[in-house]
């Protein structure tokens, strides 16, 4: 009777050998997905806080032609249509400092591009075929 157990423990034990490549390379390619993944989203947001950041530097550019006209206005008349491009150029820094600050936050987010949960995870598992347990 304890050698049938025996027998079975020994084939129990060959079979688990036996998966154990299968597992590690299957165990690989899930840490490579989940390293894609993080990698992916993490881009996604610095791409658009870069996106907005452009956005901002675009409309700074025409908030500068507009005080320039502004101030091409004021000289040459006395008018107040100077004062209407003081006031779209104001707008336009204020909507400027909106996309600025929004790019800003966008890029915090994404900043490092290191995928520290897939790191982690790694080295969980590093340390779990190690022996160690949780690091």
């Amino acid at each position: 009777m304890t050698e049938e157990r025996d027998k079975r423990a020994r084939r129990s034990l060959v079979s688990l050998f036996a998966e154990l490549p299968t597992l590690v390379i299957q165990l690989l390619k899930d840490e490579i997905e989940n390293l894609k993944r993080e990698l992916t989203a993490r881009l996604a947001k610095l791409g658009i806080g870069i996106g907005l950041f452009v956005a901002a530097a675009l409309f700074a550019f025409f908030a500068l032609a507009t005080l320039i006209a502004a101030a091409v206005l004021g000289i040459a008349t006395a008018l107040p249509a100077w004062l209407a491009a003081l006031i779209v150029a104001g707008g336009l820094l204020v909507l400027t400092a909106i996309l600025a600050l929004i790019g800003v936050s966008s890029l915090k987010k994404g900043l490092p591009p290191v995928p520290e949960e897939a790191i982690s995870s790694i080295k969980k598992d590093i340390n779990t075929v190690k022996g160690l347990g949780q690091p």
